[in-house]
């Protein structure tokens, strides 16, 4: 496959079966009120294999982080390296405990965010995704689908560690001087968060027996994504996801779920829930992060469900290169220089997603099949 990344912005979108149910202008829906409602929209409702029943809760092991990040144990952190790998070569997804975010802050985050979805719905509206920004509060996504949409309400916005208080500056330019303590907490809190993805890096780069600091120096400079999720109840939750099955685009998924819980995760051809741990932090990989270990390691296939009675929250960040970083594997994971996906830039992936296809079991395939059309093409003029 080439090994030279092609900007996708100068061709034509997808075929139109790809496209799905993407739609690029901004609709006025009655979306917000689907929390007051006795019956789903027919534009929330999903088909039935998608909503199969999941098949009991996932028993996986923990990753004790407490040897690996003291840096003192390394009978632990090869421990903890061989358990990432087994979860990573077959599902994509761990949880780690002693991971030294503190709880406390875990709390308020949940907190803070739990006051702004509290707010009325014209306060909410005020702090909307404008056009063309991924910032902001969102409901159902309304804004880029027509169908399938989500059970859900959604505040995103970035976090860039070579921009100082910029989460905070974000939470009182979005929701006023109100919510300057909020965006305190969520400086705070992406700070931790990077922190603990990095370190995630550096033992994913062991387990894969590469140099420790491999990932570390690939994604020190990105920009990650932070997302609060609020899930309200449903009176027909048997025909509708707080989120679809998907693979998230990016490389790294660190979530804390609340004690409500529904995420789950596609194992072995099988749904499983994924019980909620006050004390434990969730860890998908994402599209990238497979793509960089040239498919050895898998992308999280996983959902979320609601229920009738709870609302439901979680708090997910996002780990990302720089949008010009080149994502390609390490030699040593692509022996004789076989390649199972084209290099290709996170800004390149993140517009696919973005503009011409819906995230999916299937997006990094889809993604690579395009981008090998789209080099064909240029060859050819």
């Amino acid at each position: 496959m080439g090994s030279t990344a092609v900007s996708l912005l100068t061709f034509s979108p997808v075929k139109a079966d790809d496209l799905k149910d993407y739609d690029e202008t901004p609709k006025i829906s009655d979306s917000f009120l689907f929390h007051k409602q006795s019956h789903v929209p027919d534009s929330f409702k999903w088909p039935a294999q998608d909503v199969i029943l999941s098949h009991r809760e996932l028993e996986e092991p923990l990753v004790d982080l407490k040897g690996f990040l003291l840096g003192d144990d390394q009978e632990e952190t090869h421990h903890a390296a061989d358990t990432v790998r087994a979860a990573c070569s077959s599902h994509g997804f761990f949880q780690v405990i002693n991971h030294g975010v503190d709880l406390s802050l875990i709390h308020d985050a949940h907190e803070s965010i739990g006051s702004f979805f509290k707010m009325t719905l014209g306060n909410k509206l005020r702090a909307g995704k404008k056009l063309n920004s991924p910032w902001g509060h969102s409901i159902a996504h309304n804004d880029r689908f027509s169908s399938k949409l989500p059970w859900k309400e959604t505040f995103t916005f970035g976090y860039r560690e070579s921009s100082p208080d910029s989460v905070v500056g974000f939470f009182k330019s979005t929701l006023g001087t109100d919510f300057e303590p909020a965006g305190k907490v969520y400086q705070k809190y992406c700070e931790e968060m990077k922190k603990l993805a990095l370190s995630i890096t550096e033992l994913l780069a062991i387990s894969l027996g590469l140099d420790r600091s491999y990932y570390r120096d690939f994604f020190e400079d990105g920009c990650s994504i932070m997302r609060c999720n609020s899930y309200p109840p449903c009176q027909e939750p048997s025909l509708v996801l707080g989120t679809g099955p998907h693979c998230d685009p990016t490389a790294l998924t660190i979530l804390h779920q609340d004690q409500v819980g529904g995420l789950e995760v596609f194992v072995d051809d099988k749904w499983y829930k994924v019980r909620p741990r006050a004390h434990a932090i969730v860890i998908n990989l994402g599209d990238t992060f497979a793509a960089l270990t040239n498919g050895i390691y898998k992308s999280c296939l996983h959902r979320a469900v609601v229920n009738r009675h709870k609302e439901r929250r979680s708090l997910t960040f996002f780990l990302c290169p720089r949008e010009d970083k080149v994502v390609a594997p390490a030699p040593e994971l692509a022996p004789g220089g076989t390649r199972k996906y084209p290099d290709f830039t996170w800004s390149d992936l993140l517009h696919f997603t973005q503009k011409h296809y819906r995230a999916d079991q299937s997006t990094l395939p889809k993604f690579a099949e395009w981008l090998l059309s789209l080099q064909d093409r240029t060859l050819d003029c």
